[in-house]
């Protein structure tokens, strides 16, 4: 119904205002949802993932029903991004879900597994009674993963959809993953900039972040905002670590996420290999058969790529991919020197476990940190130089070396997020920072201060804070000679 304000609607039903009720003052969970007049847009519904009192949120129920919010937005198909999609379904979300074609494919291969590996652990637990609840359920399971996948809806790069008539958004290429995406929403002739999260500028294999020339709010990612990533060839370095490891006769471990690492490290071990900067009969070894499915993605889209079809495709020769838990303890008992890669990249779960319970104890063995480790994980742990690790209830001796390349990380460190910034025509006037531990957010705000001149704010988790007032843009409008009627 057409309506004019002031005559049927208070001031406050006007207001336009933005709500994080996850990735706020942490790097998981991400859930931001813009509230306008009449209508709920949800960006991105991932899992908690971590210390374990952010894990117990996902049994919590959201702040609004998952049935008032009308759209949703996917960046990208990451666990932290998508994993709460099942139960938002469930709970009676009935709305369509925007996404990249990448974005759709990666992220029901992603849902599945996360189903799959739900359903076992409870399995496990109520077989062995390691649990507290009787019996353990899992927090959903595949027939949920399945009645979520018909709301997916694929949407090209740069092409406007239209929501309702004050209301559109487009993507943008992210850079981070396969199909990640900045989203840009239009509202009442505002422009809302949800960065996703923002990958790397000198990527091999993926392109560049882009992003629209002008915005007037900004909702960004700050993993890495108080940290620069090394500087220097990171196949180099990759390649002084494989050659030192295996000239000991022990093996590199590769803790990497199934989805885009993985795919990022394989074509860096394959260049290596042709450049035979490392020896190109060394073993390498794939133990993730979602990491494998998720290479088969890249050959269904070069369009999003920076390398050609016929590099994708041999960059996964001499690798040896392994589909059973049968294969892992065959690669383990192999003797020499191999290369290993597996789920999952913070090692809190997969087989990854399985080679550390083996290697952690042996000095000539490497484990290789390429991602970020969020506060609570063994990664992390290992990057604090712990003595030990807890796996399955028992503690592992760390002798092992532990090694990171933060060259290799999927998002931008520091100085790339300012950069990212900079690209705008103009500055945005309003920033607000999501996706950051506490310090990394503070020094990234801090940042923006004392070199863009911009005040930069940290949302915090399920508090509103407010964009702007339709109402005043109605004035505005009016004074300029423009329609003052909106659909609200």
């Amino acid at each position: 119904m057409m309506s004019q304000y002031p005559n049927t609607l208070e001031r406050s039903d006007l207001n336009v205002y933005i709500e994080s009720f996850g990735a706020a003052e942490t790097v998981t969970g991400s859930k931001h949802l813009l509230r306008m007049p009449n209508y709920n847009l949800l960006i991105d519904c991932g899992l908690f993932q971590g210390i374990k009192y952010l894990r117990e949120k996902n049994w919590e129920p959201l702040p609004i029903k998952p049935s008032s919010i009308d759209a949703m937005i996917l960046t990208h198909a990451h666990l932290d991004h998508c994993g709460h999609i099942p139960l938002l379904v469930k709970n009676g979300f009935r709305g369509h879900i925007y996404m990249s074609k990448p974005t759709r494919d990666l992220t029901e291969l992603i849902l599945r597994d996360s189903a799959k590996l739900q359903e076992e652990d409870a399995w496990k637990a109520n077989k062995h009674g390691y649990t507290k609840h009787q019996p353990a359920k899992p927090l959903y399971d595949t027939a949920d993963v399945e009645a979520a996948l018909p709301y997916f809806i694929t949407v090209e790069l740069n092409l406007p959809i239209e929501l309702s008539e004050n209301l559109s958004f487009k993507f943008y290429i992210a850079g981070h993953i396969l199909g990640a995406c900045s989203v840009e929403v239009n509202c009442y002739r505002k422009t809302i900039l949800f960065s996703g999260d923002i990958g790397r500028y000198q990527s091999e294999l993926l392109p560049a972040p882009s992003h629209p020339q002008e915005a007037d709010f900004v909702i960004m990612e700050s993993t890495y905002g108080d940290r620069l990533h090394e500087k220097g060839d990171a196949g180099q370095e990759l390649a002084m670590i494989i050659n030192d490891t295996i000239l000991n006769g022990g093996n590199v471990l590769i803790p990497c996420f199934a989805v885009g690492r993985a795919q990022e490290i394989i074509h860096l071990i394959y260049k290596l290999k042709q450049q035979k900067t490392i020896p190109p009969i060394v073993p390498v070894y794939l133990d993730s058969p979602m990491a494998s499915s998720a290479g088969k993605a890249l050959l269904r889209y070069p369009d999003w790529l920076n390398v050609s079809k016929e590099e994708c495709t041999r960059m996964f020769s001499g690798i040896t991919i392994n589909q059973d838990a049968q294969g892992t303890q065959k690669i383990i008992k192999q003797k020499g020197g191999k290369i290993i890669l597996a789920a999952s990249g913070m090692l809190t779960g997969g087989r990854v476990l399985e080679y550390l319970k083996h290697y952690l104890y042996d000095s000539r063995n490497t484990i290789l940190i390429i991602g970020f480790q969020a506060a609570g994980t063994r990664g992390r742990a290992l990057l604090n130089g712990t003595g030990d690790l807890k796996i399955h209830g028992q503690y592992y001796e760390v002798r092992a070396g532990v090694k990171e390349v933060g060259e290799l990380s999927a998002h931008a460190d520091q100085a790339e997020l300012l950069t990212w910034l900079r690209r705008f025509d103009t500055t945005p006037k309003r920033i607000y920072l999501v996706h950051g531990e506490p310090n990394a957010q503070d020094t990234l705000r801090l940042k923006i201060k004392d070199e863009l001149g911009r005040t930069a704010k940290i949302l915090r988790e399920d508090q509103k804070e407010f964009l702007f007032s339709i109402a005043e843009e109605n004035v505005q409008s009016t004074a300029n000679g423009g329609d003052n009627y909106y659909n609200v």
